[in-house]
This record gives structure tokens, C-alpha cells and sequence, in this order.
């Protein structure tokens, strides 16, 4: 068979930490790291591994094929001549979404139009249809992505986000991305055997998330993902990457997180939501206030990503809580804190700068992960983690 040419996507800014991920998958040769993702040479099985088993990755894409095109005949002349009968059936639902930044082709729902009859054309000819496809099967979401008149065409094997992780059913308002919060507790190097606490956890993205992953339980578990509809991947691919998946969940029966926030409804949300995702028993819920907060514990870490004005309308109010945390959590001075806000002044109203801070994106909102490092915990002798 020949190799898929496979990007996983992340946000800008994930990109290194996602590759590194990979690696601890096993993808260690030929991983091309570029903006907005990891790109290898792989095959159907790496296609549900990736999807199954990243935390920090957004979509599985697979390439199709790239060309030059400033001209909108070139567009359909290269679209044309890819294979697309590998790829779609003669029932393929094969609806076009993409971007242009900075091409002479500019216009997306022009390129969408001439792209998608380009498909249309090429399957007609090699199914023998003479009218409309009926597009009645599967869903195979076909992106394009035109820069510097450089055109890339693939296949969107994962249907929702990965950052969809099958556990949420209630909305909530502004809530922090589950692969955003995987990645905030990747920057932290958080251990599962020290207290981990989110003092403002909302629906209980982030505690979830933790116990989840202390947990070895694969992100994408609990959902379905688009590929498996496709009758070209074998299905068993699939059944072997859910077997590797339940094969690592491991038990850690004195595991605990804890999630506070001063809003009830909030915390029955993130109640329900934790017992969806298999870690209720891992996790304390708590009503309290942030000035209540206080810790016996000598080490921890306090995790979290608190109401900010951009976010929630009220950059006051936001910056007025941050002097508050500031001084509630200022006893805390063996532990470590790391907070994404978009809060252009976090530093100042908590009180102190940060050791570092990282650029990310929740959505398209900018926005910072102030870390504050705290002195190294011992490790337990023959911690084995």
C-alpha cells in the first residue's frame, strides 16, 4: 500500500509539544514539523492511533495532493488530476471547505465551487455517471488550504475536533478547549502522586482532563470519528487502536484532583461531566471562593484558567480577581501556579512576574500561560511514573 501522508493539526503554538507527544507514541523518524502541525508518512492503522490517542492534536488530516495554482483553470486542471476514486466511493458525500492567505486565488467560496465540481468531474468520469453523484454515503470533508498559490488538498479523517472528547453534553459560556487544557498540564509536568487544583474550574475541563490523563484513558475513547465510516480503512485498524487504548488504563486508587469554583451551577455541571468521563471517584468538587482557598499539602500545583475581561467582558473585574488570587494564593510558596489568561496585565495585578509564559490560542483569542515554578517536589523512591 502506498504510505498516507498524515498532518495532525495543532494550535499555533503546539506544534513542538505535539511532536514530542508523538515520539512517546512511538513516531520518533521522518516527522516534518511545521505551522500548524506534525506531518509524517504513515498508514491506515497510525490514522486511528493519532486520532484515538493524541491529547494535544486537533485534527488527522490526510493529503490527497498539493500544486501551484494562480489561476482559477489551474485550480480545477489540478484538482482534476488528482486521484480521487482511491479516496471516494461513488455514493462519497464530499463537501469543500478551506482557506487562502495570501494567493492570488483569494476568493474561498470561489475556490470551494470549482474545486468540488473539479471532484465531481473526475468521479463522473470514473464511475460512468452522467448526472449529479448522489453523495448518499459517507461523509469525506475535503479541506484545501492555498498559501503563497501553493495549493494543498486532503481529507478531515476526524469529523469533529479532537478537542471533542465525547464527555461534554452541556455548554457552557467560554469554555477552555480540552486540548488546551492537555497542554497546560504538559507545561506543567504535573505528577499524579502531588495535589493538582484548579480554583476556578467551571464545567471541570481541566480537572477532567488531569484525571484522565493520570489515568492513561485515551482522549478520544469516548467518541466516534469520522474515518470509520470509510469503507476503504479497515475496520480493524480500528478495533486494535481501542484495544490499545483500554489496554493502557491504569488504576490509581489514591488519585485525587480538585476542582473549586463559586458558581453551583457550574459544579454540578462539571459533576455530570466527570462521571460521563469515567473519573467522578478521582475528582472533588467543592463550592469555594478563591479567598477561602488555602493547603496543608507542602507541594502542588494550582492549574487554571479564570474568568478574564476580554473573555467574559469585564477586564476590571478580571484584573481585580488576579489581586486577589495573588494574595490567597501567596502562602503557597512551595507551589508551582500556571494560569492562561488573556489579561494583558496578569503580571501586575497578581503581583508578581512569572518565571515564563507561553503564547497559545483558545479558539482566536490570544492569549498567555503564566508559569510560576515552584521548588522540585522530591520524587518517590522507585516512582516508576
Amino acid at each position: 500500500m502506498r504510505p498516507l501522508r498524515i498532518t495532525v493539526t495543532a494550535a499555533f503554538g503546539v506544534e513542538g509539544l505535539l511532536r514530542r507527544e508523538m515520539n512517546r507514541l512511538g513516531y520518533t523518524e521522518n516527522l516534518t514539523v511545521g505551522k500548524g502541525g506534525v506531518t509524517f508518512l504513515g498508514d491506515w492503522p497510525d490514522v486511528a492511533r493519532c486520532n484515538l490517542l493524541l491529547r494535544q492534536g486537533e485534527r488527522v488530516m490526510l493529503e490527497v495532493g498539493s500544486f501551484p495554482a494562480t489561476t482559477f483553470d489551474a485550480l480545477f486542471e489540478g484538482t482534476a488530476a488528482l486521484p480521487w476514486e482511491d479516496w471516494l466511493g461513488r455514493d462519497a458525500a464530499f463537501p469543500v471547505a478551506g482557506k487562502s492567505v495570501r494567493s492570488a486565488l483569494f476568493s474561498v467560496p470561489d475556490c470551494q465551487a470549482i474545486i468540488k465540481k473539479a471532484i465531481a468531474e473526475r468521479l463522473k468520469r470514473r464511475y460512468k455517471e452522467n448526472a449529479w453523484l448522489p453523495e448518499t454515503g459517507p461523509t469525506h470533508q475535503v479541506e484545501f488550504k492555498i498559501t503563497q498559490d501553493q495549493v494543498i488538498i486532503g481529507l478531515d479523517s476526524s469529523g469533529e475536533g479532537l478537542h471533542k472528547r465525547g464527555w461534554r453534553k452541556l455548554g457552557t459560556r467560554a469554555p477552555l478547549k480540552e486540548t488546551l487544557a492537555a497542554v497546560m498540564l504538559t507545561l506543567s509536568n504535573w505528577r499524579p502522586e502531588l495535589p493538582l487544583v484548579d480554583p476556578f474550574c467551571g464545567s471541570g475541563t481541566i480537572p477532567i482532563e488531569a484525571a484522565r490523563k493520570a489515568l492513561c484513558m485515551a482522549p478520544g475513547l469516548g467518541r466516534s470519528f469520522a474515518a470509520e465510516l470509510w469503507p476503504q480503512m479497515p475496520a480493524d485498524c480500528w478495533r486494535q487502536a481501542r484495544a490499545e487504548a483500554r489496554d493502557a488504563i491504569r488504576v490509581l486508587p489514591d488519585l485525587l484532583v480538585e476542582g473549586y469554583d463559586s458558581d453551583p451551577e457550574a459544579l454540578s455541571m462539571a459533576r455530570y461531566h466527570a462521571k460521563l468521563a469515567g473519573v467522578e471517584r478521582h475528582i472533588h468538587f467543592q463550592c469555594r471562593d478563591i479567598r477561602a482557598f488555602s493547603s496543608a499539602k507542602k507541594y502542588g500545583a494550582i492549574i487554571t484558567n479564570p474568568a478574564y475581561g476580554e473573555r467574559l467582558g469585564d477586564a476590571g473585574a478580571a484584573a481585580e480577581l488576579y489581586r486577589t488570587m495573588g494574595r490567597a494564593l501567596a502562602p503557597l510558596d512551595t507551589w508551582s501556579f500556571y494560569v492562561l489568561t488573556a489579561h494583558p496585565d496578569f503580571e501586575a495585578a497578581f503581583g508578581r512576574p512569572a518565571t515564563k509564559n507561553t503564547k497559545f490560542f483558545n479558539g482566536k483569542l490570544e492569549c498567555r500561560l503564566y508559569q510560576y515554578h515552584g521548588p522540585r517536589p522530591p520524587r518517590r523512591e522507585k516512582d516508576g511514573r
